[in-house]
């Protein structure tokens, strides 16, 4: 009896382990280069992107594509960052000019299929849209905006999230467009709109750089759902996977209770076989992935810790955006974040 094609690579994986990936176009091209150009939303998104006084990048979004780095070349410092807009990125993802975009770009059915062919490899952070108004308003809801001059940047899901919600419910309202996010947010807090919107994080982020932060509210209601992550060109199984399992590594590293102060102690103490295949202790789960190293996992969390540590060092409480974990929690903790078993 002859083996299909599948059958026999499936017996030969049972046999013989995997075979080792062949690194595809972009990441060969990558590797060739020697760093990793990553697109972040910039100059100023606080929390998730900004260069510091030294003009080195800073944030949440930062430290993705800085995790990245280390699962492909072993080293942190290997990324080149080029600040996109929202309506710049996806162009300069397709023509190349970035290797990923890290800019809190979100997940959608023309985004992720033979419309646009982007891959989106894993969520970072599940959001939703919000609206922003002056306290002084006394709204309470975003469906007493009726009539409303709203603050938007134009192409973008947050402009169709936008309208879909105003007619839903019935109402009418004034749109102001405007690119780029500076000036947008400048032009609410100039008063030239009653409201500003984008996702929530977005704008808890745009309210630290208002003249009176403390003179704003972002209203309770979430009008979309906005899972956001990393996103990659269409074509390169083996860049998809990187990415995808270095996101992973951060959740699975807090839900297996391994953080920056304890993951040498761990990987040195630890009999539990999942831990030791998760470190590069035993096993190399780093090769099926085409990493520079077996303990890729084990390398992140010692420089950057898990995804709460990241998390909470650019956005939670103690941050100047105040962020609870709320639906970014891993699942262990009522939260959506949930990572496949490292095996």
């Amino acid at each position: 009896m002859k083996l299909t094609a599948f059958a026999a690579a499936a017996a030969a994986f049972m046999v013989f382990g995997p075979v080792e990936a062949l690194a595809g176009r972009d990441l060969d091209q990558i590797r060739s280069r020697g760093t990793l150009r990553c697109g972040v939303q910039g100059p100023s998104n606080p929390g998730f992107g900004v260069p510091d006084s030294q003009g080195r990048w800073q944030g949440f979004n930062v430290e993705i594509c800085r995790a990245v780095a280390i699962t492909i070349f072993n080293d942190a410092n290997r990324v080149e960052f080029v600040p996109v807009t929202s309506q710049s990125r996806f162009p300069a993802l397709a023509a190349g000019e970035v290797d990923i975009l890290s800019n809190n770009s979100t997940w959608t059915l023309t985004r992720d299929s033979n419309v646009n062919r982007f891959n989106f490899p894993a969520i970072v952070f599940y959001d939703g849209q919000s609206v922003m108004v002056p306290r002084r308003l006394n709204v309470t809801s975003a469906r007493q905006l009726n009539g409303a001059t709203v603050c938007v940047q134009p192409g973008t899901t947050t402009e169709l999230n936008l309208n879909d919600f105003f007619r839903q419910h019935n109402l009418r309202f004034t749109p102001v467009v405007i690119s780029d996010l500076d000036e947008l947010r400048r032009a609410y807090d100039s008063g030239r709109c009653d409201v500003f919107t984008n996702d929530f994080a977005a704008l808890a982020a745009q309210r630290t750089l208002l003249t009176r932060p403390a003179d704003h509210v972002i209203l309770p209601e979430r009008i979309s759902k906005e899972p956001l992550g990393p996103v990659i060109r269409q074509g390169d199984e083996e860049l998809t996977n990187i990415v995808a399992w270095t996101v992973f590594a951060l959740i699975e590293a807090e839900e297996l209770g391994i953080n920056m102060a304890n993951v040498e102690q761990i990987a040195g103490s630890s009999t539990n076989p999942l831990v030791r295949r998760f470190l590069g202790v035993e096993g190399n789960m780093g090769e099926s992935i085409s990493a520079a190293r077996a303990d890729y996992a084990r390398q992140i969390i010692r420089q950057f810790g898990n995804y709460g540590e990241i998390y909470n060092r650019h956005l939670g409480p103690q941050t100047p955006l105040g962020l609870d974990r709320g639906q970014n929690n891993i699942w262990t903790q009522g939260g959506l974040l949930y990572a496949p078993p490292a095996r």
